[in-house]
């Protein structure tokens, strides 16, 4: 079985950095597209950056110029450094992976829990 555990999220005032982390544990061939998205009561979950395994990144509009998202491959973890955070930026963040248990296998998507992220002063 797989698991997808976040960290990171909390209270930080308009103007401040967080940084998410995401760490994927189980039967772990290898993983393919690793993400962020976040969602706010009433809305629709969306994307907020996305990273390869080769390293090609795509974020939402929203958040270009502000966050950046990498990965360690060896430790099959991504992060979402945020910088410059604004209250339209909270939400609850989860980390979505694109894993395969083996070489043969097809890539099963994969959620993390969750991880509220609030901005506020």
């Amino acid at each position: 079985q797989v698991q997808l555990v976040e960290s990171g999220g909390g209270l930080v005032q308009p103007g401040g950095s967080l940084r998410l982390s995401c760490a994927a544990s189980g039967t772990i061939f290898d993983i393919n597209v690793m993400g962020w998205y976040r969602q706010t009561p009433g809305k629709q979950r969306e994307l907020v950056a996305e990273i390869t395994s080769g390293g090609s990144t795509n974020y939402a509009d929203s958040v270009k110029g502000r966050f950046t998202i990498s990965r360690d491959n060896a430790k099959n973890t991504v992060f979402l450094q945020m910088n410059s955070l604004n209250p339209e930026d909270t939400a609850v963040y989860y980390c979505k992976a694109g894993i395969r248990a083996r070489f043969t296998g097809r890539y099963v998507q994969y959620w993390g829990q969750g991880t509220q992220v609030t901005v506020s002063s």
